[in-house]
């Protein structure tokens, strides 16, 4: 602590001035400079303070060469450190409380806890008995997976531990903006001098504006001038190269490149000029390259005249080697002779890439627009590769990623087309950049490799993608010289947000992305993740439009199949970011600066001089660990390297921070800190020293701060969660005094519990512990530290036996709260003992080392049930026996006595330890393991022995069946699960079955016949039928099923459940049906006595699940449903009933898909009163029940009144229908349709007086829709009547001339007439009182304008839709009554016009005035003709369709086949084609010739021999008509597999002339496209290569060819 107090006298800034004078910042001369020697910037009085030097992100020399990079980078994860949360421990009650956690032997789980009580002598200290299945558990649950404090470290200024780095620095994702940073992501600095010398109006006018940079061991800048100016890093211009040479003629300088040795300079202008410079000789340039001109000398290669070179660089360590692209897309590569004397240098140029433009543009063929977007060659590293003396040079176009060797010759070595990923219509923009192999400090650790491989970095739009370069060695069989090939292997590939327009390496793995809206964007190389951001727009960085021009006509036109190429051109930004050893330039319009990368020094010092010590502590932590990103601020991978760089920083931040925060001069008033900031602090510098491994520091350093400062609550607080975490468990014992002092001042008893529980006790003073314990009751401490410190696990329990002898004493003074106090503390020994026999460290639940556990258990097997030791006497030992209190087993007496029940609670937990499986020889016989003589016991214990001993001990009276009754399960439950180590007699098996039965309360009930059932599953018992009345006594019906089931009495088996009562859930059913299937193989006499149960149990079988007992019912006993059905009148609820005939009859809403059971007579009563049911419940349901019905499944006259009364009246018309009433049922339906029109007519007259508006017409429309309803029904009736009609009349009907029109009228036709004058009649009727004639309409509006209701209803649409009703039953008699033409055998003897007349002569007669009845017909009338004029526009497009098709179809047909080759499969010779010869060309003539004459004889009407005329085969392809017309040489005629059928007249001309053309005359094609002539596969059929199979004859007597080669 004195040192700590010596060191406040510095002063709380020291920390800053140390790390300010680690960066070696000083002052220097009064300009700015640029130092690459020390990786700083030197400041002057005219930096600001922000501005001050550190380290750069790698440590490098001026020379390139000599840098090495660290090691090769890791795949990072999220940032993130320790922080705290304050959860407080855990201050339930003072027992241990079991939960439903299965032990580590796997057994099944548990239920709630019990409360200890006082109680009487002899009894259970239980208030109800407990659950005997029970799993204990300590109260202090084992450690969490995952620290509950934050993984992050915070900063800034929100000091909460919850907060993340990650979150406010370093964004992951890209959803949300994060807080800003104290410190700058990049260090800018502006070169004055230089922006002062070249960007002032002076040097615009003098030399042109800048428009690209090189950077070397100077800078250079070209311009517009054609001028190229030269600066040191002390900004001072060293040379203006250019004036008064043929540079400044040549255009501006649009690229411009720095040799690697430095000491030349080349420029690339907008004429295609090139010249280099050298430096020390700037008066004229070193090599001049002129562009060509290839009008004059067409074999030159070279750039041509007025192209603009655009890129330009140099190639390995040679001035005279070169390499550049112009914007016409085409790059060369230059090589320069030495010149000797009078000797001039020589260049020879090489073309790389691009075509040269056509002097005369072909119309034909047009080019591609390209262009080179990007532009690199390899620069050298420091680590010699074979790539180097290759001259590698990277290009991008629009269209490809090249890369090229030039040496020795220019050759591709890699190829790749732009990615499809790159999004459509975006920019089109395009950046690459190589990094050359350098040496590592140490070996890559997972290849081994001392240097880094060739790395090339290429983006096209927002893609970006790294290369790796990959040298392979020649194979051995090559031969030693053969040269080393290059293997180009996609990395890892990255999408921005937006696209990228340039990139550059900063390093070997960060990369510095600059997008089109110029944000910079740093990436880790190895992840491709973005570690940092900013914005650079307010450096208005330099761009130009280069490519627009030449690639506008690619943009432009949008490709469906790849959008990519569609957008934009961007402008080129890469003349104006550069990078030059982890330093990055920028060329803006009115400066130009450069930055370094802040580094992890950087930070820490920004976070400090801003005050936030906490933040700068937690961000030191997870560079220390390795949570947040390594390489982009300069760390090393290396855990040990990285360690030793952080380490000291972290430890002086840390006593910095304490200095700034505690100490104070003398008299100094000073706020004293806040409580928040000293608990973000405590945090901070617990988790960094818990992080690096050194809590001397933390006790020794940071602890007497907080003492002094008298903030140990603050400390003790904040350390809490991390000694609960496990994060620290070594305290000194000096601390460990304070800390409990702390917390048993502050009465916080038992977090000090569980924090001395997680810490390691031989740090502590355990005699100390041992008094403060007993004294404050801390058991679940007191059995840790005696457990782990001494290996002593039953002193302590013996201490807890002790607490339970008072509750016997006879004292009267005794206080109830210090025996509850007492019991609860005892209560502990039972998790004690179940943790330290099921192998757990008790309380905090970890495993124990395996021969440490069985030590133990051997310990506690030892204590209970060894014979020794000495018995504690009873207060009323006078009245008991004293054999029960013989002096072996003592200690288990003892326990037993307080609380047997979870003794053998916990006992049966701890059977299922395999420590009890039997002898451990390897410990007993072992000569490194010493084993107490107690030891050497408690391993020879094991089930039997224990059994045996608690069967001797646990006796009544002593103990009653409160107690034994726990025993007795015991032993039911181990027996069945280890018959192999316990072993009972039948009548203590019998004995115990017994106890079981008579349980001494209901609490166990359940426990006990689980036992049963585990007692009766290894145990049978000799006589069962007298187990069944003590069994159905104690209410074991799942044991009384079992025995019932054994013994095969199925009607008590099912009598069983029915006895059990309502809460076996679906047991019930599943019995019943278990018993009644037919596989069971139940005998007749036995499903008959199930079924006999079933119906004395009728009202409970079917109450508790209707649906269920129905469908039992009907699967297995369905003569049973009356029974059921008359004990469903006992519930007076037909919703039941209906339910229950629902399920058997009608199970549609159940399974939709389902047909409706087949209907027997016998359940006829049952369909008429389900039918009945549904129209008092359910009438919506009658009709499609109905529906589905056959005939004769029900009665009409059962249900018609049902149906009528429940206004079902379409379904009681279906009936009718069905029955042959059709006449009964239209009437029906007519009536019924009059009733709605009544009722409709009467709610539009009481209209004006409703109040109820909405409810009317709710109403009105509801009566519509059922008029429209029933109007369908009949719809159907009429139809189904024709039809039926038809189909019984096989002539036309014959019918007598009647008297009147009416009598005229089938059935049929007097129905449609019924139906038709019914809907018209209610049409009529409603429109007469909505549309009232002219004057009743005047009056009916006046009474409207003083209604305040209004009309409540849309007369227009009500009007309209009756109107559309009619329509419908006009258009389906029309449908009917109408046939399609050709059909007159289908034609019905139904007639329209016969309807139509009489329909219109009772309309007469009913009404004399037909002007409401004209407008309804009219709108019939109208609506037939807007459908002909639909159904005609149909016919017209569907006329059009087919055409096409059938166009189609025809095209095909003769299109043919095309031959696979040009001459004939049979002779070999040619026969078509050129080279045919003229054999063809004479018959083509003579054959038309013949055509022509044929014409001429067809036209004289001059008769043709149709033995001459060949008619056309049906198949595929067009015939050859051969008459003798055409002769037979019409060698240009193809068939098609045909040939000409037998006995068809030839004449002797055609057999000459086709002899003397052998080889020639017609071709025969096949689908297999070979192609014969005809005389060549008839030779070859006659001689037999053909099969006689493969030859047959058609239809019409042509013979079918079959291809020689395929058959």
């Amino acid at each position: 602590m004195s040192a700590a107090k010596d060191e406040a006298d510095a002063g709380p800034g020291s920390l800053t001035n140390d790390l300010e004078s680690d960066h070696g910042s000083g002052q220097g001369e009064d300009e700015e400079q640029i130092d690459l020697e020390s990786g700083a910037q030197r400041r002057t009085g005219n930096i600001p303070n922000d501005q001050t030097g550190t380290p750069s992100v790698i440590a490098e020399d001026v020379e390139f060469d000599d840098y090495v990079e660290p090691d090769e980078p890791t795949n990072l994860g999220t940032l993130g450190g320790p922080g705290i949360t304050e959860t407080p421990s855990s201050a339930d009650g003072s027992l241990s409380i079991p939960d439903d956690t299965p032990s580590l032997q796997g057994s099944v789980t548990s239920s709630t806890s019990r409360q200890a009580r006082l109680s009487a002598y002899g009894r259970s200290p239980t208030p109800s008995l407990r659950p005997f299945d029970r799993r204990f558990q300590a109260r202090l649950s084992p450690s969490p997976q995952g620290s509950p404090r934050a993984a992050s470290p915070a900063f800034l200024h929100a000091h909460s531990r919850t907060t993340s780095i990650n979150s406010q620095l370093i964004p992951i994702s890209q959803d949300f903006e994060p807080d800003q940073a104290p410190w700058e992501v990049v260090r800018w600095t502006r070169l004055r001098k230089i922006s002062g010398q070249a960007f002032s109006e002076v040097g615009k006018r003098s030399f042109g504006r800048p428009v690209c940079i090189a950077i070397s061991t100077t800078i250079a800048l070209g311009t517009s001038k054609g001028i190229i100016l030269v600066f040191d890093y002390n900004q001072n211009l060293k040379s203006i190269i250019g004036p008064g040479t043929k540079a400044v003629e040549s255009g501006a300088v649009k690229s411009i490149s720095i040799s690697a040795d430095h000491s030349t300079v080349a420029g690339g202008h907008a004429s295609g000029h090139i010249f280099t410079w050298d430096l020390a000789k700037p008066a004229k340039p070193f090599l001049h390259i002129p562009p060509v001109d290839r009008r004059r000398t067409p074999d030159a290669d070279g750039h041509l005249t007025e192209v603009a070179i655009l890129h330009l660089g140099f190639l390995g360590q040679r001035h005279t080697a070169l390499v550049s692209a112009d914007d016409k897309g085409m790059a060369f590569s230059h090589l320069a002779t030495r010149g000797m004397g009078i000797v001039a240098r020589t260049v020879k140029t090489t073309r790389i890439l691009g075509r040269y433009p056509e002097l005369t543009p072909s119309s034909v063929s047009q080019r591609k627009p390209s262009s080179v977007l990007a532009f690199s060659p390899l620069p050298l590293g420091n680590a010699e590769q074979a790539s180097d003396a290759m001259g590698l040079v990277a290009m991008l176009t629009p269209y490809l990623l090249v890369i090229v060797s030039t040496t020795p010759i220019a050759q591709t070595q890699h190829k790749t087309p732009r990615p499809k990923e790159v999004a459509a219509h975006s920019a089109m923009t395009a950046a690459l950049a190589w990094f050359p192999s350098v040496k590592l400090k140490t070996p890559n650790k997972v290849t081994s490799e001392t240097s880094s491989k060739v790395k090339l970095v290429y983006c096209w739009s927002n893609l970006l993608t790294v290369l790796e370069v990959i040298e392979v060695e020649a194979s051995a069989s090559s031969g030693a010289e053969g040269p080393t090939a290059l293997q180009f292997r996609p990395r890892s590939r990255w999408k921005a947000q937006e696209a990228i327009v340039a990139v550059q390496w900063l390093g070997r793995s960060v990369l510095a992305v600059l997008t089109i809206t110029q944000r910079l964007v740093i990436l880790e190389d190895s992840s491709l993740r973005e570690t940092n951001s900013s914005d650079l727009i307010q450096k208005h960085i330099y761009h130009v439009d280069l490519f627009s021009q030449q690639l506008n006509l690619l943009v432009e036109q949008l490709d469906e199949e790849d959008a990519s190429m569609h957008g934009v051109v961007a402008d080129a930004f890469y003349m104006s970011f550069r990078a030059y050893k982890g330093r990055l330039f920028l060329l803006g319009f009115n400066e130009l600066s450069f930055g370094t990368l802040s580094n992890w020094a950087d930070r820490l010092l920004a976070l400090m001089e801003e005050g936030n010590h906490i933040g700068a502590i937690e961000l030191a932590v997870s560079y220390y660990t390795g949570e947040a990103d390594k390489v982009s601020v300069g760390l090393p991978d290396d855990d040990d390297y990285r360690h030793r760089m952080v380490l000291d920083k972290l430890l002086e931040m840390m006593s910095a921070s304490l200095r700034y925060t505690f100490g104070k001069p003398e008299g100094a008033n000073l706020e004293r800190p806040s409580v928040s900031h000293l608990q973000d602090l405590a945090g901070a510098c617990i988790s960094a020293c818990a992080s690096i491994h050194d809590l001397d520091f933390l006790f020794d350093e940071v602890y007497p701060w907080f003492s002094e400062a008298e903030s140990k609550d603050v400390f003790f607080n904040t350390l809490e969660p991390f000694i609960v975490d496990d994060e620290i468990q070594v305290v000194p014992p000096t601390v460990i005094k304070d800390l409990v002092y702390y917390y048993i001042q502050k009465d916080l008893d038992l977090r000090l519990e569980e924090l001395l529980c997680h810490l390691d006790p031989r740090t502590m003073d355990l005699d100390q512990i041992n008094r403060l314990c007993k004294r404050n009751h801390l058991y679940d401490a007191l059995l840790y530290v005696w457990n782990q410190a001494l290996d002593d696990y039953t002193t302590v329990l013996n201490d807890l036996l002790d607490l339970t002898e008072d509750q016997h004493s006879s004292q009267a003074d005794v206080d109830p709260s210090v025996r509850a106090q007492d019991l609860a503390d005892a209560s502990k020994m039972f998790p004690y003992l179940s943790y330290i026999l099921t192998g757990r460290i008790y309380p905090t639940g970890k495993v124990m080392d395996t021969i440490k556990a069985t030590l133990a258990k051997a310990e506690i097997f030892n204590f209970f049930f060894s014979g020794s030791g000495t018995a504690v006497a009873k207060s009323d030992r006078s009245v008991v026996s004293t054999r029960y209190f013989d002096a072996s087993f003592s200690k288990l007496r003892k326990v037993l006595d307080y609380d047997a029940p979870s003794f053998l609670s916990m006992l049966n937990e701890a059977f299922e330890d395999s420590f009890l499986n039997g002898v451990h020889e390897d410990l007993t016989q072992s000569s490194s393991i010493h084993l107490t003589e107690g030891q050497k016991s408690g391993l020879s214990v094991d089930r039997q022995r224990i059994v045996s001993i608690l069967l001797e001990v646990m006796v009544p009276p002593r103990y009653e069946a409160e107690d034994t009754v726990y025993l007795d399960m015991f032993i039911a439950r181990n027996l069945a699960k280890f018959p192999q180590f316990i072993l009972l007699p039948g009548r203590e098996l019998h004995r115990v079955l017994v106890g079981l039965c008579e349980y001494p309360a209901d609490d166990v009930a359940e426990d006990c016949q689980l036992s049963v059932e585990y007692l009766l599953s290894v145990y049978r018992p000799p006589d069962v039928q007298s187990l069944i009345p003590m069994l159905t006594e104690a209410g074991f019906f799942r044991v009384l099923r079992l025995i019932y089931w054994s013994e095969k009495e199925y009607a008590r088996y099912v009598q069983t459940c029915f006895d059990e009562g309502p809460g076996n859930g679906n047991l019930l059913y599943e019995c019943v049906a278990k018993c009644l299937k037919g596989s069971t193989g139940l005998s007749e006499k036995q499903a008959e006595d199930v079924r006999d149960v079933i119906r004395d149990n009728a009202a409970s079988f079917v109450g508790r699940d209707v649906r269920k007992a129905a469908t039992i019912i009907e699967g297995y006993a369905p003569s049973m449903h009356q029974t059921m059905l008359e004990a469903l009148d006992a519930f007076a609820d037909d919703h039941r009933k209906l339910e229950y005939l629902q399920t058997i009859l009608d199970p549609g809403e159940q399974a939709p898909e389902g047909p409706v059971p087949t209907v027997k007579k016998s359940n006829r009563t049952f369909v008429e009163l389900y039918v009945r049911l549904l129209c008092e419940h359910s009438p919506h349901h009658v009709n499609e029940y109905i529906e589905r019905l056959k005939t004769g499944d029900l009665r009409l006259d059962e249900v018609l009144p049902a149906l009528e009364s429940s206004g079902v009246i379409d379904a009681a018309v279906i009936l009718m229908a069905r029955e042959g009433k059709i006449r009964e049922a239209m009437t029906r339906l007519t009536q019924h349709l009059d009733t709605l029109e009544a009722a409709l007519l009467g709610l539009l007259d009481a209209a004006a007086d409703s109040p109820d508006v909405g409810n009317t017409a709710e109403a009105a429309h509801d009566l519509l829709a059922s008029i429209q309803k029933f109007t369908r029904v009949g719809i159907w009736l009429c139809q189904g009547h024709t039809r039926s009609a038809q189909q019984r009349e096989s002539h036309p009907r014959n019918i007598k001339r009647a008297k009147t029109e009416e009598e005229e009228l089938s059935t049929s036709e007097e129905l449609w007439l019924d139906l038709i004058d019914a809907v018209v009649k209610v049409t009529k009727h409603v429109t007469e009182t909505l549309q009232p004639p002219p004057s009743d309409a005047e009056a009916a509006g006046k009474n409207r304008k003083n209604d305040p209701h209004g009309q409540p209803y849309e007369t227009s649409r009500l009007v309209a839709d009756l109107r559309t009703t009619v329509q419908e039953a006009f258009t389906s008699l029309l449908s009917a009554t109408s046939v399609p033409r050709g059909s007159e055998a289908l034609r019905s003897n139904v007639s329209f016009l016969r309807i139509l007349r009489a329909f219109l002569k009772r309309a007469s007669a009913s009404s004399p005035s037909l002007a409401n009845l004209r407008s309804v017909l009219s709108t019939i009338f109208s609506a037939y003709s807007y459908e002909e004029s639909l159904l005609a526009l149909a016919n017209r497009l569907l006329d059009k369709d087919l055409f096409v098709h059938v166009e189609e179809a025809d095209k095909l047909r003769r299109r043919g086949w095309r031959p696979l080759g040009q001459v004939c499969e049979g002779c070999g010779k040619r026969v078509w084609g050129p080279a045919t010869g003229s054999s063809v060309w004479e018959a083509w003539q003579e054959r038309d010739e013949q055509d022509a004459q044929r014409v001429r004889v067809m036209h004289g009407a001059r008769p043709i021999d149709e033995r001459l005329i060949r008619s056309q085969p049906n198949g595929k392809g067009k015939a050859v008509l051969e008459d003798a017309q055409r002769g037979s040489a019409s060698g240009g005629n193809v068939e098609q597999g045909k040939e000409i059928a037998p006995g068809t007249v030839r004449s002797e001309d055609d057999r000459r002339l086709e002899a003397a053309n052998e080889g020639t005359g017609p071709l025969i094609v096949f689908s297999c496209r070979h192609i014969f002539h005809r005389t060549c596969l008839e030779k070859m059929q006659d001689s037999g290569e053909v099969a006689e199979n493969g030859r047959r004859y058609g239809a019409h007597g042509a013979k079918d060819f079959a291809c020689p080669l395929c058959i």
